[in-house]
């Protein structure tokens, strides 16, 4: 078994008849545009969390970068680039790149960088891939050194093709804020394709289970049956620290298990140490990861709570998910409530002067804390543990699991 992200992502991993025909489907679009004067062009892949656009992506610009090395190809001396505004993820796409022969590290960049390089060379790219578009600034943020008003605005003025990967469902921060319609507001003014996803490859949940996790992130809670989670570890906890002694075990037997949370417990961008206490349990939240080595790879990260700035993109193999005070259940109902004054993300809401609706901000800010317990409950791919913050939900969720079991 290798746990290993960039194993996971490599070029070489096995893709399925509709991945291999995307790919495909997609270099023709490339080396049509590049051909012709008909770009920017954009070819937009939409899908959810674990529907495998990354491992489409990552083989697509292996095969790129092949036809660019390639004398008497279409695509040959091009100038591709690999985007990703995720530190983490752009640690393992290079990792993947350094003992591929076509593939340089230089080519895998933060868009703020790209968009800076050309500026600086006084010249454009051909074909840019970018994972992760939801997570592409869509304000100036100078604290980050963008200046623009929308990284993908400003990669596609560049550009002759843009790939791009997309889900709605993964729009953590208001800096980052994107809605389907946003997005098409700019790829529908070019020349463009559509695809969409839907298969679930990352976790061995049945759909059940994982329709289950999307009502809950639409804020409703309803019934388990035992069947929802056939070869599939789900537990339900009232302990944190219990969950905690599980999730290391399955560590110890397994590898790459993680304790996560969502947002709600003391944490400042100040380099301390910030804890995460639930009764018995004390863990401080993900430390800033100045190695080379994703996150949850590194060994000691066991001792740690991971976010979703650490576990966005990646998979783990069982993960316990910590669900905080800013989730709770609607007194004698199956509702669930998002109390936005309990976020402590200082990053999460930032102001935004395009959104003068006080209803619709609001509606955008609870449905990005559900976004960020969607990108947890999508981690685990053999198993997913929860505990909830909320005497309620608490109660609650540990019935509903009581009765299905």
């Amino acid at each position: 078994m290798n746990n290993q992200a960039s194993f996971k992502l490599s070029p070489y991993h096995q893709l399925n008849q509709e991945q291999s025909l995307l790919v495909q489907k997609i270099l023709h679009f490339s080396i049509t545009h590049c051909s012709n004067k008909n770009h920017p062009a954009v070819f937009t892949i939409y899908g959810e969390a674990g529907t495998g656009k990354s491992v489409v992506l990552s083989a697509l610009f292996d095969q790129l970068q092949k036809l660019n090395h390639q004398t008497g190809s279409q695509l040959y001396k091009t100038q591709n680039y690999f985007l990703v505004n995720h530190p983490e993820l752009l640690k393992v796409y290079k990792q993947i790149a350094g003992p591929i022969k076509e593939l340089y590290k230089k080519n895998y960049m933060r868009p703020t960088s790209f968009i800076n390089q050309m500026d600086k060379k006084q010249t454009s790219a051909d074909v840019v891939v970018i994972d992760e578009v939801h997570l592409l600034l869509s304000q100036p943020d100078h604290y980050n050194n963008f200046y623009h008003d929308n990284q993908l605005e400003e990669v596609i003025k560049r550009s002759k093709v843009i790939i791009l990967v997309f889900d709605e469902n993964q729009v953590l921060r208001m800096k980052s804020f994107w809605t389907r319609k946003r997005l098409e507001a700019i790829t529908h003014h070019y020349p463009h394709e559509d695809y969409q996803l839907h298969h679930q490859f990352r976790m061995m949940a049945p759909d059940s289970l994982i329709e289950w996790f999307n009502f809950f992130t639409h804020n409703k809670l309803m019934p388990l049956k035992k069947e929802m989670w056939h070869n599939y570890d789900f537990r339900i906890f009232t302990d944190a620290e219990k969950m905690r002694q599980e999730i290391v075990k399955r560590n110890q037997t397994d590898g790459l298990a993680r304790i996560l949370s969502t947002s709600g417990y003391p944490s400042t961008l100040d380099g301390g140490k910030h804890y995460i206490k639930e009764g018995k349990f004390m863990l401080p939240w993900d430390q800033y990861n100045y190695t080379s080595t994703p996150w949850a790879e590194i060994p000691t990260t066991i001792n740690e709570v991971g976010s979703i700035y650490t576990c966005q993109g990646f998979d783990l193999n069982y993960a316990g998910i910590i669900i905080g005070p800013p989730i709770s259940l609607i007194p004698r109902t199956n509702q669930l409530k998002v109390n936005l004054d309990k976020i402590t993300d200082v990053e999460m809401f930032k102001k935004r002067n395009d959104l003068t609706n006080s209803k619709e901000k609001i509606e955008y800010e609870e449905k990005m804390v559900m976004n960020s317990l969607n990108v947890l409950f999508k981690r685990g791919i053999r198993g997913t543990y929860l505990y909830a913050h909320d005497p309620a939900l608490r109660a609650k969720l540990a019935a509903l699991f009581q009765q299905a079991s």
